[in-house]
């Protein structure tokens, strides 16, 4: 049993019934796709792309979202999500009418041009043999706007956006979103924390009333919280975040000094028989020298981070999906919406200081229960972020020390200057630092007292 929570504007009822079935493996064991009511078209996509049973949360959105219903739905990457939302998208479209000029029927807003680009490439891989084929576009930002907009010109069924590039479009009058019937929000958590607040609340004024959405993120975070009471009629929730099992990840934390972090990088890539890695940096800067020290060394690597052109980063991806390159060095960029199947490891080079961005980063190994390898390296400055993801994940790790790697830095003692930061508890008081001022000026004890409020 799978607990399910149909939530309407005002109340939310907690419903402990069966999914389609129960989750072995993270796939719903009794439950097909044939039984969920897609088309054949769609079926027999799903048969060439060797997808088998429907995933848990695969089994549990469909059907709902095929009888028209608002979807709110909470799971982990590599869960199978996308296909959770395309699949009824797609078979909605098919037996609908089609769009007419500059008109979109549906759209998915996604936070990064990876993601977009990703999301339009399952969608084209799941409608292969839909009839009628319905038209899907990405667009995002970062390439030439012009070709976006005479693509939209006779209209478009499938729309696939960031919500910045869209927002250009519908201003230049190059698409109309009055038509929509099917609005989906993919990584909602996402794209409010990287700041696409305004914008997501200037495209919901351009939205029709009368529609169906589905919102999808990694957590119930507040804002995502907030964002579904204004957006969501009485929709199914989904919360897979809980009862799945934990992924087939094994977690390895390393402690090293900061300047020993690449050498011992290259001792793991050496040692190891990972045929492909992503290792995960702080900055871009610091992505450009890890990636030239590797190929230095001669370990076929390239960057990946947000100051690269759009050519360069489809280049980068398209590299690595193809195995030509061994490591991709990659900001936080990467983090969500990379999908390379099969994956074995992931670095974190540099510690990151969120544990919500640390579980999205080693997300990208482990999909779809397939085995995993997270390995984080932690200098004496990042013991604290350590402690914090430790807390927030109600985790406890041990960390390993190499042979030859033994860390000798230290944490630098917390700074305790007169008017400035410090610890908390031991910083001087309002009233302290009147009296110290007095002093200073050569002010009697009587004239300190006036000093003070």
């Amino acid at each position: 049993m799978h607990r399910r929570l149909l939530r309407s504007r005002d109340s939310a009822i907690v419903v402990n019934e069966p999914l389609a079935s129960e989750q072995r493996n993270g796939h719903a064991t009794e439950a097909s796709f044939e039984t969920l009511g897609l088309p054949p078209g769609l079926l027999k996509g799903l048969v060439g792309l060797s997808h088998g049973r429907p995933t848990t949360i695969q089994a549990a959105v469909i059907p709902s979202a095929l009888a028209g219903r608002d979807v709110w739905a909470c799971a982990k990457t590599g869960s199978g999500k996308t296909a959770a939302y395309l699949l009824p998208v797609l078979a909605t479209l098919s037996r609908n009418s089609w769009a007419t000029a500059n008109q979109a029927l549906a759209l998915v807003l996604a936070p990064t041009r990876e993601l977009v680009a990703q999301i339009a490439a399952a969608a084209r891989g799941y409608a292969t043999y839909l009839l009628p084929k319905p038209r899907i576009r990405a667009v995002f930002g970062g390439v030439s706007i012009n070709p976006q907009m005479l693509e939209l010109r006779a209209g478009v069924e499938l729309l696939i956006a960031t919500p910045g590039r869209l927002l250009d479009l519908i201003g230049k009058n190059a698409v109309s979103l009055s038509g929509l019937r099917t609005l989906v929000l993919d990584e909602a958590d996402r794209l409010l924390a990287t700041g696409f607040t305004e914008e997501l609340q200037t495209l919901l004024t351009k939205l029709p009333a009368q529609r169906q959405t589905m919102l999808h993120s990694a957590t119930f975070a507040p804002a995502v919280e907030r964002l579904a009471r204004q957006l969501l009629r009485s929709p199914m929730r989904v919360d897979l975040t809980v009862k799945q099992p934990p992924p087939a990840i094994s977690e390895r934390i390393i402690l090293v000094d900061s300047r020993r972090r690449t050498e011992l990088l290259l001792r793991l890539l050496h040692d190891e028989t990972w045929e492909q890695v992503l290792v995960f940096v702080a900055k871009s800067a610091s992505g450009e020298q890890l990636a030239k020290q590797l190929r230095a060394a001669n370990v076929s690597a390239l960057a990946l981070h947000g100051d690269l052109s759009q050519a360069a980063r489809t280049q980068a991806l398209t590299a690595f999906r193809e195995q030509q390159v061994r490591v991709v060095v990659a900001t936080d960029l990467a983090s969500r919406g990379l999908d390379i199947a099969g994956l074995p490891a992931v670095i974190n080079y540099d510690l990151p200081r969120s544990p919500t961005d640390y579980l999205h980063r080693i997300g990208r190994t482990g999909r779809a229960e397939a085995p995993g390898m997270s390995v984080s390296f932690v200098t004496a400055n990042e013991r604290s972020h350590l402690a914090v993801i430790e807390k927030r994940l109600q985790r406890t790790f041990q960390p390993d020390v190499l042979a030859g790697f033994e860390p000798r830095e230290t944490a630098p003692a917390p700074r305790v200057d007169a008017g400035v930061g410090g610890i908390k508890g031991k910083r001087k008081s309002k009233k302290d630092k009147l009296r110290e001022a007095a002093q200073r000026l050569g002010a009697t004890p009587a004239a300190t007292s006036k000093l003070q409020p």
